[in-house]
């Protein structure tokens, strides 16, 4: 009767202890030298859902993204980066988009709300001065330190439009079964600033904020193109 109850405890423990050890080869490479928080952002894109996997919710990663996003003040980022005084950029409010970036860096997840996610995550800033438009731009990663921060400037006249655009982005999601990354297209919404010859795009949810910046960035545009 003991050595049942003994080996009940053990398999019991084993069956815990693989469910909590469910890492793919691929993963324990991914997680090699990866801080506590990267682990379990890698853990979240790539282990299967499971009462005692080691997977967070969708609620927790969009939590550990606005810790990050907190952590930062983007808007006195962008003015140190491009080297001005907000008093110098207001000919209309600053703008700004953000959202999950997509693309072959990145790793994507369907969450149980029917929304995709990133584990890159990006930033911009739009400032009007007078005659032009400084744009900054900071996108991070949740899995691992990379970064990119970058600044443009564009002369209203050099300016085509402003618009959203609706495309399809080609992104690495990992497949539980295969044990390994396959691409799959996910649809994206981005911000366009237009120039001759070329896109600026920027990350970003749409919703009526993003609606209205927009719309008020357009009537700008439009009376320094009149003026």
């Amino acid at each position: 009767m003991i050595f049942l109850v003994i080996l009940i405890i053990a398999v019991g423990a084993y069956i815990f202890w693989k469910k909590r050890n469910n890492d793919s080869e691929w993963v324990k490479q991914r997680i090699k030298g990866r801080s506590d928080d990267q682990v379990k952002v890698i853990r979240y894109f790539c282990n299967e859902d499971g009462c005692l996997s080691k997977r967070m919710k969708d609620e927790e990663y969009d939590q550990m993204v606005k810790e990050r996003l907190n952590s930062m003040n983007f808007k006195q980022k962008a003015l140190n980066k491009i080297g001005l005084d907000e008093s110098e950029v207001q000919e209309i409010e600053p703008v700004h988009f953000e959202g999950f970036k997509y693309g072959k860096n990145t790793l994507s997840r369907l969450g149980k709300d029917n929304m995709w996610r990133s584990s890159a995550y990006q930033v911009s800033w739009l400032f009007f001065s007078s005659t032009q438009v400084y744009l900054y731009q900071y996108t991070f990663n949740m899995d691992e330190d990379g970064k990119r921060e970058s600044t443009e400037e564009y002369f209203y006249k050099d300016i085509t439009n402003f618009s959203t655009s609706s495309d399809t982005e080609e992104t690495p999601i990992y497949d539980p079964a295969k044990k390994e990354t396959v691409l799959k297209n996910i649809d994206t919404n981005r911000f366009a600033l237009t120039v001759p010859g070329d896109k600026f795009y920027c990350a970003m949810d749409q919703n009526e904020y993003t609606e209205r910046a927009i719309q008020a960035m357009k009537a700008k545009l439009r009376e320094k193109k009149n003026s």
